[in-house]
């Protein structure tokens, strides 16, 4: 099986999708006022994974074809796709009801919530395992992928939510100061996880080398040092450090509010751009 832009495509809106859950429940625990905000990224939860979803479906062509195909994921709990159909499974329902009940303005029960974060982190970390099946990608085959995944749908999916938080309450969202610390943390964190996994893996074996090298120096150097690194991870970084030197009592301005939003692009530029030349950059292991 070899996956295609579309499999990173469905990696990146679960992941972030996943993300946008955590962080919204962070919100809720931290600044239970900013509501919007909140409730924003309780919608991109749902959302994200429905068209991550059907992404999937699309690229898995024999599915579509072979609807009774899809049928025999549900049977083999020992496979990794299996366990991911059972915590979108949950994840999904879950994520829908809390919406809903949010959009109404329902009190949502604790225990949901708690059960839907549970859910969104398994889904973040299956998406890394998602690719690891796949035993001849070093690139993919490897323990550290996984935390990277969950990291980057963290980071993506608070992007996500703090970028629709800038539109519906840029006042209250400038002023989640926590929240933009861990995201400063988390870009530090993904950083740190790259350089560890590129490390791992070229010295692994000659494809795994092959792969890191079409990544640093190849064919994918200018989407990787730029998109990823600079836009993705460092200008991001930047901004939030920049952010930070705003004391709390201050209004944020218009200004510093365009600047969130650049950052908050890049990383989700990054996110995906990550999940894209995984895909793309890895070489097969040969058997002669």
């Amino acid at each position: 099986m070899i996956w295609g832009p579309l499999i990173a495509w469905y990696l990146f809106l679960a992941g972030a999708g996943a993300g946008a859950f955590v962080t919204s429940a962070i919100i809720e625990w931290k600044y239970p006022d900013n509501r919007k905000t909140r409730l924003a990224g309780r919608i991109i939860a749902p959302v994200f994974l429905a068209i991550g979803l059907v992404l999937l479906m699309v690229d898995a062509e024999a599915g579509l074809h072979n609807p009774l195909r899809f049928f025999g994921l549900i049977m083999n709990p020992a496979s990794v796709m299996t366990l991911g159909v059972y915590f979108i499974c949950v994840f999904m329902p879950v994520s829908l009801i809390v919406a809903v009940l949010d959009l109404l303005k329902k009190s949502v029960p604790k225990w949901l919530v708690v059960v839907g974060v549970i859910a969104a982190l398994a889904v973040a970390a299956y998406t890394g395992f998602l690719l690891g099946v796949v035993k001849t990608f070093p690139l993919w085959n490897n323990a550290i992928l996984p935390i990277l995944f969950v990291v980057s749908a963290l980071s993506a999916g608070m992007a996500a939510t703090n970028l629709a938080g800038l539109f519906v309450a840029r006042e209250q969202t400038e002023q989640m100061h926590m929240v933009k610390r861990s995201h400063a943390v988390l870009a530090v964190v993904e950083i740190v996880v790259i350089a560890t996994m590129l490390v791992i893996v070229s010295t692994g074996s000659q494809a795994g080398a092959e792969s890191v090298a079409a990544l640093v120096s190849g064919q994918y150097a200018l989407p990787f040092w730029l998109g990823l690194i600079a836009f993705g991870l460092i200008i991001p970084l930047a901004i939030e450090g920049i952010g930070s030197k705003t004391k709390s009592s201050e209004t944020p301005s218009a200004g510093s509010a365009v600047l969130s939003a650049v950052g908050e692009v890049g990383v989700l530029t990054g996110g995906f751009l990550l999940r894209l030349l995984v895909v793309l950059a890895a070489v097969p292991i040969t058997f002669l």
